[in-house]
């Protein structure tokens, strides 16, 4: 479903994807992870289309996305952003409906309401949040919120970017749980960017390592803790010596 093929994307002399090629297939859900500044959020940005990269190739269900022909693939995706990013002047439901008042499949205000609704209670919450604002929220309930707008539009891909970010332990297994309901009831593909190995193991089916902008290890979630990768291994438990250098 996804396919990025040899992505180089530059920022002025700093390099920070080196030729990275990964393959989602459809239905599955992979987590990519790695240490900061390792090229994984750019590499979000660039299945998005907000990042355009200086070589190689982003394949949406086989056909090559572009700025260009964005209107056709952009639609069938939905986000969940670190921190929610929900809009502070909408009221919930309106976060939730904001692609179904506002993109290509317009509805009617009174029919996007109920989805937003519906949306809301497949994740957990109450029909009267709908008319709060989101200041009115924990950030657990905020992060529902985002999961609700994120499959508003019912997605063929998810993209999930540090979704338990800020959470306590007991609140990110609930987020955590609830995504992967939602990600195999929908039977959609998903990518999740994540450094909370938790996050990995109740979440994906795979996962790449990347390491200095490149994909370094790939396999099943559950090859984790017998791949026999130094760079893996490191990662995985949180050693601070290793392969991986510390830095800062």
């Amino acid at each position: 479903m996804i396919t990025l093929d040899d992505i180089h994307l530059s920022y002025g002399e700093s390099a920070v994807l080196r030729g990275l090629s990964l393959h989602v297939p459809k239905g599955q859900s992979v987590a990519i992870i790695g240490r900061s500044g390792t090229g994984k959020s750019a590499a979000l940005r660039c299945i998005l289309g907000l990042e355009r990269p200086d070589q190689g190739r982003i394949l949406i269900d086989g056909q090559e996305a572009k700025r260009e022909n964005r209107d056709s693939w952009l639609p069938r995706i939905g986000m969940l952003f670190q921190g929610a990013a929900l809009f502070d002047s909408l009221t919930v439901w309106q976060n939730v409906a904001f692609r179904l008042l506002h993109g290509r499949s317009k509805r009617p205000r009174s029919e996007a309401r109920d989805l937003a609704v519906e949306k809301l209670l497949r994740v957990g919450l109450m029909p009267d949040v709908a008319d709060l604002y989101p200041a009115e929220l924990s950030g657990g309930m905020q992060k529902r919120v985002g999961l609700a707008r994120a499959i508003a539009i019912q997605p063929e891909i998810m993209l999930f970017d540090e979704p338990t970010t800020g959470l306590d332990p007991i609140t990110a297994s609930v987020i955590n749980r609830l995504i992967r309901e939602i990600v195999t009831e929908m039977g959609a593909t998903a990518i999740t960017i994540t450094h909370d190995m938790p996050s990995v193991r109740i979440i994906a089916d795979d996962v790449a390592l990347l390491h200095g902008g490149r994909l370094h290890w790939s396999g099943p979630v559950a090859q984790l803790d017998t791949s026999g990768d130094p760079f893996l291994e490191q990662f995985v438990h949180g050693r601070a010596t290793g392969p991986i250098r510390a830095m800062g």
